[in-house]
């Protein structure tokens, strides 16, 4: 009875001194962590945030996005949606006249899709890349919007659309 009490006695001082230790290691170790939010990290390499559309070199508020729904079949959580509109058929009398004109073929006039919405619920995203590795126009990319946080689920559903022109406006500002 009497070692029982000695041996458990000894096995909790040897349990506190290997606890000691850790702590006096870790005491005088530089932090690795920052007091967020009165500290926040400068630069994330690496960082994979939602998707955001990439804006177009001649228009800072049109996208690069051709409506060709790749990312939309691809995505393997569904949480994509895009909409885009068809492109307006020419009448045959002035195509021609324009055609003659210009010395363009028809074929080369061909109007792209125009997209009118995009929009990503971030609840689902399994951030898998998917969608932005197989964009044929690389329309996509990863955010950076490292801080990002809301109150309801309302709050992780995104128009992407929106937000590239009014990051276009902020930038003109």
């Amino acid at each position: 009875m009497m070692v029982k009490k000695f041996r458990d006695t000894l096995t909790g001082l040897w349990s506190l001194l290997v606890g000691l230790k850790v702590t006096a290691v870790n005491f005088v170790r530089p932090e690795v962590t920052v007091h967020y939010p009165r500290q926040t990290v400068p630069s994330l390499e690496g960082y994979r945030g939602h998707i955001e559309l990439v804006p177009s070199q001649d228009d800072p508020f049109k996208s690069k996005c051709i409506v060709c729904m790749t990312c939309v079949r691809m995505c393997p959580t569904s949480c994509i949606s895009v909409a885009g509109s068809k492109p307006k058929k020419k009448t045959a009398g002035k195509d021609q006249a324009a055609d003659a004109d210009s010395g363009d073929t028809p074929k080369a006039q061909k109007a792209k899709p125009e997209l009118e919405s995009f929009v990503v619920d971030f609840t689902y995203c399994s951030l898998c890349g998917l969608c932005v590795q197989n964009c044929p126009t690389g329309a996509l990319r990863f955010s950076t919007d490292v801080y990002l946080a809301g109150f309801s689920r309302q709050d992780f559903v995104f128009d992407l659309l929106g937000r590239l022109q009014s990051q276009a406006e902020h930038k003109e500002q």
